[in-house]
């Protein structure tokens, strides 16, 4: 009973490993079989004659014209039209391949084109590790999906995820854009990309540069952070990260921006910005400000929200909420501004202030002119309860004028003549003269109009027109309540003196969290040591795969370290033109020993044998002179 039992489970096993070596070898149907053990020992020439060699290994199919196939390993070389299929995932064709049962490895040269479900590609060199589910191509190839053309130097095909990874000299070309990488991951379901090192995405009218970023093909919105920028027109926005949607033309930046405006010599810099390019509108906030260089001097505008639209020639900015301005020799506060390129007008509405040299001027609604050729400060109109005042050179109190309409004019961007018109009335600290600083009395004046004229930021001459009324009073007869106007704030202690002062009383603002790019998945290399081991393992006769160096080629480092991520440096040992002769050498020995018996049966012809092998020669010529 226990041998009876032993036999059993032996017979069960022997027919168990039998069926499994038997599953493990390549079914092979041919019109035409050739046996040369002198030339080939222990392989088998098939040819086609009608229909092309057939060739089946556990989900790979193969059909070509001719083939040496090594049944005892497992091991088939194919020449001429030959087509690898694996289910409806991968067909591959080339003018030469060759398939390895025992280690699942396929490689393939000479005009190879793989396609699959989502994209197709060609190159010239391939290999496929059945085992691991990946191709890799280091000599130049192209891929082709619905929207995209991507050609790149070095690329690798992850099946399983339907990724490549491409390295050195990556484009991606479509009819709205065109990306440039040094190292790309292309998700090709979704035709999603992500962009390591130096990165363009060129559009029609804009260009998109990173150091990394992600960029939607299909809906052609990206995400690029590190050395971001984006450029316009005569416009270039930079910030820590930037949106962009070239669909409709949009871009938005967060933290650290800065946009530089070419056509205006201007800087905006802000922390959160968009752009709209067909509305050439550019919106900034957080921190925003405004700096515009005017002959030789910088003029400085501060906001919560700065919005600067128009075409290069016809900006208009707009500033909103608490804005500052900046000159070297004036600065001002309003609730809003208008800045208008075209007309030189610069508008201050909302509780305005200017102060100029000791100046200080108030009104509803502020005007600054500027000469649009020369870009020197022309002229200023306070509109509505105009209002000047200034401190008194011992400090004793406030000169004041007020009035309905105030115009300034200026000399060399400074205030030279003061008008104001319209029910004014002034009050001066009156001195005997320019070297006596004696006060002589307070002079209290009515009049219809009054025109000041400036000396070294002084008021040096008062002219009263019309309707004067006044009284010069001495300082002791003048109570302290009666020496100020109806309306007068002086606002000294708010005047902003330098760059600094812009963003005096301001918190720093809280910068937003910056979402980083996924870095590539740190993979081993395509011929890592336990691939190599394998295939040098096998016992392929003649395999041009093991002619070749089995070694990955050199990827073309990044700017950076790609955050610590190690990219092997090794370099391409391929030799084309020794891999093409040693090819083209073993094909004329196959064709030589088919032609031979085929004269041996007179009922066999050998014409679309040496099609085939003209058709090799022209190739191997081919590749050889390139």
């Amino acid at each position: 009973m226990k041998n009876t039992f032993f036999y059993i489970v032996f017979g069960l096993l022997f027919c168990f490993t039998t069926t499994a070596q038997e599953g493990k070898q390549i079914k092979v149907q041919s019109d035409r079989t050739i046996k040369d053990q002198t030339r080939f020992p222990g392989a088998t020439i098939l040819a086609k004659v009608d229909k092309q060699v057939y060739m089946q290994h556990e989900g790979i199919e193969i059909w070509c014209d001719q083939a040496i196939h090594y049944s005892e390993d497992k091991f088939v070389k194919a020449l001429g039209n030959v087509k690898m299929k694996q289910g409806d995932t991968i067909t591959m064709t080339s003018k030469y391949a060759e398939y390895n049962g025992d280690t699942k490895f396929a490689y393939a040269s000479d005009d190879v084109f793989m396609e699959t479900p989502d994209n197709t590609l060609r190159t010239d060199t391939l290999f496929f590790d059945r085992l691991r589910q990946q191709a890799y191509y280091r000599n130049g190839g192209t891929l082709r999906d619905s929207t995209n053309t991507l050609t790149s130097k070095i690329g690798r095909y992850f099946m399983e995820r339907k990724q490549y990874s491409f390295n050195t000299d990556v484009k991606i070309v479509n009819p709205e854009n065109t990306v440039d990488s040094d190292r790309l991951d292309y998700y090709t379901e979704n035709g999603h990309a992500y962009l390591y090192g130096p990165s363009t995405v060129k559009g029609k009218e804009s260009t998109l540069y990173c150091e990394r970023g992600f960029y939607d093909t299909k809906v052609k919105t990206g995400y690029a952070i590190k050395n971001a920028r984006i450029d316009y027109d005569k416009r270039t926005v930079f910030g820590d990260s930037i949106f962009y949607n070239s669909a409709i033309q949009f871009a938005s930046a967060t933290n650290n921006i800065k946009v530089l405006d070419t056509a205006n010599n201007s800087v905006i810099t802000g922390h959160y910005a968009e752009v709209f390019k067909d509305k050439d509108s550019v919106f900034i906030t957080k921190r925003a400000l405004a700096a515009t260089l005017q002959e030789k001097d910088s003029i400085f505008i501060h906001s919560d929200t700065l919005m600067i639209t128009g075409k290069p020639e016809r900006r208009i900015m707009n500033g909103f909420y608490d804005v500052r301005i900046y000159k070297s020799n004036m600065s001002g506060k309003s609730d809003s501004i208008n800045v208008d390129q075209t007309t030189g007008y610069t508008k201050m509405i909302g509780k305005p202030i200017i102060w100029s040299q000791k100046n200080q001027m108030t009104g509803d609604t502020i005007k600054i002119i500027s000469n649009t050729e020369t870009e020197k400060l022309d002229s200023l109109v306070v509109y509505q309860n105009a209002f000047l005042a200034q401190e008194d050179t011992l400090k004793a109190g406030f000169n004041q004028i007020k009035g309905q309409i105030l115009y300034g004019l200026f000399e060399d961007n400074e205030i030279y003549q003061v008008d104001i018109d319209k029910n004014t009335e002034t009050i001066f600290y009156q001195r005997e003269s320019e070297g006596d600083l004696k006060l002589i009395g307070i002079n209290k004046v009515l009049s219809s109009s009054i025109r000041l004229l400036m000396a070294d930021r002084e008021i040096e001459d008062v002219y009263y027109y019309q309707n004067v009324d006044g009284t010069l009073y001495r300082e002791i007869d003048l109570p302290q309540n009666a020496r100020e106007l109806s309306g007068f704030h002086w606002r000294g202690d708010e005047k902003i003196n330098s760059k600094m002062d812009l963003f005096r009383g301001e918190s720093p603002p809280k910068l937003t969290k910056i979402q980083g790019i996924p870095l590539p998945k740190d993979e081993a290399d395509f011929f890592d040591e336990e691939t190599i081991k394998r295939l040098e393992e096998s016992k392929s006769e003649g395999s041009r795969l093991l002619e070749q160096e089995l070694k990955d080629a050199e990827l073309k480092e990044t700017n950076e370290e790609l955050d610590s991520i190690p990219i092997p440096k090794k370099k391409i040992q391929t030799n084309l033109k020794e891999e093409t002769k040693s090819a083209q050498k073993k094909s004329s020995y196959i064709d030589m020993d088919l032609k031979r018996t085929a004269r041996q049966r007179d009922s066999i012809t050998v014409t679309t044998l040496k099609q085939q092998k003209l058709s090799k020669d022209e190739t191997s010529k081919s590749i050889s002179e390139n």
